[in-house]
């Protein structure tokens, strides 16, 4: 008796397809996207990294602990406000699959409606995520890539914290491969585009940076403007290539989801 092949395996998934998407968006609703960025990751990011480099100002020089502490700090506020903008730029990403466009209102009410959820999912992917690194690098990897699209499961699907987990790691599930080759193109495309930026205007524009100058006490108003303009750049573009990688993931799984996605966000 012949068995049929699962549906998933009569389509494909292409990291093309998702970068392709993820300018397309960008540049079809730079006003809901970028303006999430700005909001939910930019601006505080900036402040953040100025407030904590003003405090190291007044530590005593050398003290590798408060480097430290300001090196992870600036790890765990960049995670957690990514995170809130993936949550916003879900809506952006599905208005657009769906052949609409999402307003800034839209995604932003979308984004605040699961930040508690979203803040809770950052905590634990953060401890299980260093625990996963502290052992010899390799676990931290694998579960980076099963939990690659926890984020906007959780807000498409409006399921829990642990079922967002579950439902990234079936949906990444023969795919992991190509989502570590797609988050290698994308660390590369943003670094090297920061790091252009940075040397075309002589001006630090990374949010550590910025801490570093703010602790020694020198921090031009030109380098606040470029650290924000760089910052929601890098995390709108990282937010919608979040979001469309699950789109990618879900229709290759279970077929094109349009008409229940538009149902979620009626």
């Amino acid at each position: 008796m012949a068995t049929s092949a699962p549906r998933f395996e009569q389509r494909g998934f292409s990291i093309g397809t998702v970068i392709s998407r993820t300018f397309a968006v960008l540049a079809d609703n730079p006003l809901a996207t970028f303006g999430c960025a700005l909001l939910f990751g930019a601006i505080p990011q900036v402040l953040y990294s100025y407030f904590i480099g003003s405090q190291l100002a007044n530590a005593e020089p050398g003290s590798q602990l408060a480097i430290a502490a300001i090196s992870f700090g600036s790890m765990v506020v960049f995670l957690l406000f990514s995170m809130l903008v993936q949550g916003a730029l879900v809506r952006a990403t599905t208005a657009f699959a769906e052949g609409g466009r999402a307003s800034f209102a839209e995604c932003l009410s979308v984004g605040l409606s699961a930040a508690v959820p979203l803040i809770g999912l950052t905590i634990l992917m953060v401890l299980a995520l260093m625990a996963g690194f502290i052992l010899f690098v390799i676990p931290g990897v694998i579960l980076l890539l099963m939990w690659a699209v926890a984020v906007p499961a959780l807000v498409t699907e409006r399921i829990g914290v642990f079922a967002a987990f579950s439902r990234s790691r079936a949906l990444t599930k023969g795919a992991r491969w190509r989502i570590f080759g797609l988050y290698l193109l994308l660390f590369i495309v943003m670094w090297l585009f920061l790091i252009l930026i940075s040397l075309v205007l002589g001006i630090g524009g990374l949010t550590s940076g910025l801490a570093i100058q703010a602790s020694q006490g020198t921090v031009p108003v030109t380098s606040l403007i470029v650290s924000g303009i760089l910052n929601t750049i890098t995390i709108a573009f990282w937010g919608a290539a979040q979001a469309n990688l699950y789109i990618a993931l879900r229709d290759w799984k279970d077929g094109p989801q349009g008409e229940s996605l538009a149902e979620v966000f009626a």
